[in-house]
Parts: C-alpha cells; structure tokens; sequence
C-alpha cells in the first residue's frame, strides 16, 4: 500500500494552485459554464477566498476531515478546491438516501460537514466527532490533503478508500491543450475529481449540466461548443436510443470517453457511426488507484493499452493487478488487497492479445452455468440489436441443475407482449451465441436498469 511523501508531490499541489491563479489573470477566461452562465478563472479564485474565510471562521484547519455536499456548481467547486488548498481530508458526497448519507458520515469519522450552494450560499456545520483512523493520522503527520471516496451503490456495504490528494495532484500537468469538456462524472466518483482536476490544470473549461438526461447533456455540447464527453456506456445506449445524438449538433465534439463498465461491441460500432467527427477512447480507473492512462487500438475496438508513467500491471489467473504510484492508502472499512509486491487485486476479468487487454467484467458479475462462464457483457451485447430493445442487463440466477442460468431483463422502446418478446431474444441469442449462453429467463420490465453513476445495476 502506498505511503505520503512530501517534496515532490506537495510541490505539485503549490504548482496547481499556483497556475489556477496565473489563468485567473486573463479576465475572459471560463472556468465553468453553470446554468448556461459563464464564469472565469477570476471569479473561481474569488470563491475560493470567500470559502477560506469561511473555513478561517469555522475554524476548519489543515486535516479536518470534511465531507462536501453540493451539485456540481461554481459554489462546489470552489469550496472543493479550497479544501485541497487548505490540507483538510476532502469526503465529497452525492445524494444519498438519508440512512446511507449517515453510513458514510460515521465510516468516514467525519468532523464538519459542508454545504455548497447552487446559489452561491455555503453552510459547515461540526459534527463532533473526532477523526482518528489511523490512515488520517499518517495524512497529519506528512502535511498533506486527503481524499476519500465511497465504493458506488445505495444498498448493501460501500468501501471507503483513502487518498494522499497531494499524489493525486501529481498526475496533472502543465497546460498544453485547454479545452471545454462536459462535467457528466458526478464529483464523488474518481472520473468526477479527474474531470475538474485534468481541466483545471489546462486552463479548460467545466461545462456542467442541470441534469443528466440525454437531451440534456446533448444540448449543451451544441450550445456551448463542448469538445470532450466524459461518461459511461450505459448512458451512451440511452442517447443512442433516445434520439438525442440525432436531435443535437455534436460537430464540436471531438472525444467520447467511456469507462466505469464493459462497453457493448454493438454500441461502440453505433456510436463511431452517429458521431463520425469524435474520436472513442476507453478508460480505465479504480477510487483505490486513480484514472490510469489508455490508449484504445482503434476507436471500434475494445482492446487497449493500459499504463504508463507512474503504473504497471500484471495478470494473474485471468484477472488484472495494478501497481499504481497514487494508490490509495487503504480502506476506512476492510483490508486491503495488495500484495507484497503492492499490486491491487482490481477483480476484473481480463483477456490478452500481446499489448493489448480487453476488460470483460468483474469477477463477481460472471455467471457461472454447469461449469461454463458467461460474461453479462457478451449476451447484452446481442440483445441490443433486438428489434424494439432499449435496454438490457444481464444476470445470474439460482438453479438446482446447473447452479446458475441466464436472466434478461429488457426494457422496451414501445409495449409489446413479453411472451412475444422472449421468443425474438432467445431466437437472436440462438444465432449467435452458444446454448449456455441463452437466457433461460426473459423479463420485461419499465424499471430504469442503472444506478445513479449510470452503471448497470446487475443485482439479482
């Protein structure tokens, strides 16, 4: 597991800072486009001050460990970047359920929580609790900021990973290509921190949106001339199949990244056609080791290089570990797992063509039937070209006879019979799929298929 060093990296978090205010020195440059309102470098480093004085008030020292709720806004992003600036030990938070907002304030010993305001306003309020885990003490001792970040999921038990924010700093350099990049990655999630920071760092442009539907983020990529959409896979099939990317101007867009989830062949090939001037990069990043460099083979492909300055891997039994300079220092909440050599057991199931990997899914997600994986992934890929198909997750079911078959779950673009609809999917799957492999269970339902961070939800 990783441990602080101070020099090198708290020098990077000197030079962030640094380069915020030397961009914040030419009036007419945005820094975040909230509510369709431009605001610049100036306007950020006005913020910031403001919640300085506010901590300096609510005596909220270098630290603290503070969680930070709030949209994405000016006001969030501001209060977030003071709170690096100051040494505290950063807790973002999303909406949560209020059982689960409680969960997480206690994992993560949490001393002061505060409120960012769309409007501007800002609320901390102390908790009285005392932060005293161990991986906070040596966060104290070594000067620097922290980071910590939930596992996703409203239900069941969430790991909470700790960060040196200092290291995660140390990957952003110095501006080379600013560009206006969509903030659709909410900031609780490593995508999120990356987008802000990586933008940031390059003198760029935060777009955010008021909500996250496709017609939504697809307006503001015309509207305000976005060149980079940060998202998922799941959210792209939705845009796909909601029209949006057809209703839209999207010749500004020049990248497409996707990550958090396998990406369905099918619909990668569907999106190099309805986006003929954006490049497609997959990308790759855990909370415990940061966003690791990539480079896609091709833009229709799957397969990727993966690592670079700062990581390694290796493949054991099928499933990767990474060595990552910026790993996290470990879980609030459970052990762990890195092994001696301090690679970390990212549970994702891998395939190998020389370079190049293909990531197939989690370990847990595969199912298993009389013997024979099945990768959900695979099977939801064929069933997106079903006729009248909008979405589709795949999971495993208990059965007596061969442990598990095949579950589907679709939901329609237009009511239809869902005897009938069975019959269409399993026939599809027939065709292309070995037997195994067909669900043996056929759902139909209107229930949206993914989670808050628009990644499958694939419980059982």
């Amino acid at each position: 597991m990783s441990e602080p060093r101070s020099s090198g990296e708290n020098e990077a978090r000197k030079s962030f800072f640094a380069s915020l205010r030397e961009f914040a020195k030419n009036a007419e440059k945005t820094a975040i486009v909230f509510h369709d309102r431009p605001h610049t470098y100036a306007g950020l480093i006005d913020e910031m001050a403001l919640w300085q004085r506010r901590f300096d008030e609510s005596e909220v020292t270098a630290g603290a460990v503070v969680a930070l709720e709030g949209g994405y806004s000016l006001n969030s992003c501001a209060a977030l970047l003071a709170l690096i600036d100051r040494g505290a030990v950063l807790v973002p938070l999303g909406p949560l359920p209020d059982h689960k907002r409680e969960e997480f304030l206690a994992v993560a010993e949490v001393e002061t929580v505060v409120r960012a305001e769309g409007d501007g306003t800002g609320h901390i309020e102390h908790t009285g609790a005392h932060a005293s885990h161990e991986l906070f003490g040596r966060l104290r001792a070594a000067s620097r900021p922290g980071l910590v970040l939930f596992s996703s999921g409203t239900t069941g038990s969430s790991k909470a990973s700790v960060l040196d924010f200092a290291k995660v700093l140390s990957r952003y350099s110095i501006a080379t290509n600013p560009r206006r990049i969509l903030s659709f990655l909410s900031l609780d999630h490593i995508g999120g921190i990356n987008t802000l920071l990586h933008t940031f760092s390059q003198g760029g442009t935060v777009v955010a949106v008021p909500e996250r539907t496709p017609d939504a983020v697809f307006a503001a990529i015309a509207e305000h001339g976005v060149q980079i959409l940060p998202t998922t896979p799941t959210f792209l099939n939705m845009a796909l199949m909601s029209g949006a990317i057809e209703r839209h101007d999207c010749t500004a867009l020049t990248l497409v990244t996707y990550g958090t989830e396998p990406m369905p062949i099918q619909t990668l090939r569907r999106l190099t056609t309805a986006l003929p001037g954006a490049h497609f990069k997959q990308t790759y990043g855990l909370s415990e080791l940061g966003i690791l460099p990539t480079r896609s083979k091709s833009d229709d492909t799957l397969w990727l290089k993966l690592g670079g300055a700062g990581f390694d891997y290796k493949i054991v039994d099928d499933v990767l570990w990474v060595r990552s300079d910026m790993a996290m220092l470990g879980y609030l909440n459970a052990s762990a797992p890195f092994d001696e050599e301090g690679y970390f057991n990212t549970q994702d199931v891998v395939q190998v063509d020389g370079e190049y990997l293909r990531i197939l899914g989690r370990r847990s997600e595969i199912i298993n039937v009389g013997g024979e994986k099945v990768y959900p992934n695979e099977v939801e890929g064929v069933l997106l070209e079903a006729d009248n198909v909008a979405d589709v997750t795949v999971s495993g079911l208990p059965s007596p006879v061969t442990g598990m078959v095949v579950k589907a779950t679709v939901r329609l673009i237009t009511a239809e019979d869902g005897k009938a609809v069975a019959i269409r999917v399993r026939k599809l799957c027939r065709e292309q799929l070995e037997a195994y492999k067909v669900p043996v269970v056929v759902e139909v339902s209107e229930a949206p298929q993914h989670s808050e961070r628009f990644k499958k939800s694939r419980s059982v």
